[in-house]
């Protein structure tokens, strides 16, 4: 089912990573402990350590379903947007998402978010989109209430932990929910 071409939005190309975003991805996101631990990721210190991500991301198991976040403007690396968690059985995905703090506030967020939904449901067979955040991290809630997601009870990601969130405000969105 993997299927990682580029999509666009009119400020943004998201695509998968190539090993020249090193230098943006250290500089605007990977450096940065406020954004890596936000959504549970190490704090990358060095180059050598992003390029060694960065083969994860273009040849390892981390390759499906990652994008970079492109400013067209900029033609910087300001980001990345991920399904985390795939449950191809029940074709669900979990979405995760960056952006570096020299980009907060324009929208970013919330542009590259709906265009991975509209993107995974004209091209993919997944049939329902999830994602959750910590209660405390107000940016990303703003995002997905701006979005065409909708809060939910539980995601999968907590279903086979068999925990219930405690904490984390979750939401989803299926296909048929999508207007696509």
């Amino acid at each position: 089912m993997p299927d990682n071409r580029a999509f666009e939005t009119e400020r943004l190309i998201c695509r998968p990573f190539l090993l020249s975003d090193a230098d943006d991805m250290l500089r605007n996101w990977a450096s940065d402990p406020d954004i890596q631990t936000e959504y549970g990721e190490p704090v990358y210190s060095d180059i050598t350590q992003v390029t060694g991500l960065l083969n994860e991301y273009t040849q390892g198991t981390k390759s499906h379903y990652r994008w970079a976040i492109i400013e067209k403007s900029s033609g910087e690396n300001i980001g990345q947007i991920a399904f985390c968690k795939v449950w191809d059985d029940c074709l669900t995905a979990e979405i995760e998402y960056c952006i570096g703090k020299r980009f907060w506030g324009k929208g970013y967020a919330g542009e590259a978010l709906s265009a991975l939904i509209r993107y995974t449901f004209e091209n993919t067979a997944f049939e329902r989109l999830e994602a959750y955040h910590r209660a405390e991290n107000t940016k990303s809630g703003r995002v997905l209430e701006k979005s065409s997601m909708h809060k939910t009870d539980i995601v999968q990601r907590f279903v086979r932990e068999g925990i219930s969130p405690e904490g984390e405000v979750c939401y989803c969105i299926n296909k048929y929910e999508s207007n696509i």
